[in-house]
């Protein structure tokens, strides 16, 4: 009955329940350092209040986000990125990502992307299907027309945007459809 322990059941359970909740404090943490950048005040930074808030929402450590806060003023490395391209029938695609390497970053979205039935598209060649709306987290992005798909390249689309969040720069994706 080797394999069969207690606690060999819990150590993967955890394993895998750490490293989902590790790549969300990362996410969420980057998007503190960002919009910590132009003032580490919350007081007096909208971006940052809400991007504090979400952290504490989801449980990030008091101390994390202010050790992100105070990178954020020392370390002007980190940069947002706005990806364009198209996915399974065309879909107009919209990545956001914030970086403190863009050739990297840009790099694994493409591995992605191609493995999925996608490709980068060139800058401009997509954001006309979209119009930027502010959210209760800042900016977002909504279409502005949908784009009907089959439902085999939804499922498809659907799988994309699952890797593209899986990697931690990735902060959000939209699609037109």
């Amino acid at each position: 009955m080797s394999g069969h322990s207690h606690w060999s059941g819990i150590k993967h359970k955890k394993g895998v329940a750490d490293q989902k909740r590790g790549q969300l404090f990362s996410k969420l943490l980057n998007a503190v350092s960002i919009a910590a950048r132009t003032e580490s005040n919350p007081e007096f930074n909208p971006r940052l209040r809400t991007a504090v808030e979400k952290a504490k929402e989801s449980k990030v450590p008091q101390e994390n986000i202010e050790r992100a806060i105070k990178r954020a003023s020392e370390d002007k490395n980190l940069e947002e990125l706005i990806i364009e391209a198209y996915g399974p029938e065309g879909t107009a695609i919209l990545i956001e990502a914030i970086t403190d390497n863009k050739n990297r970053t840009i790099a694994e979205i493409k591995k992605v992307l191609d493995e999925n039935s996608g490709k980068i598209a060139e800058p401009g060649s997509v954001r006309w299907a979209f119009e930027q709306i502010k959210t209760e987290s800042g900016l977002g992005w909504q279409e502005k027309f949908k784009q009907p798909i089959s439902t085999e390249a939804q499922e498809k689309l659907q799988k994309l945007i699952e890797e593209l969040l899986e990697q931690n720069e990735v902060q959000e994706v939209y699609t037109n459809t």
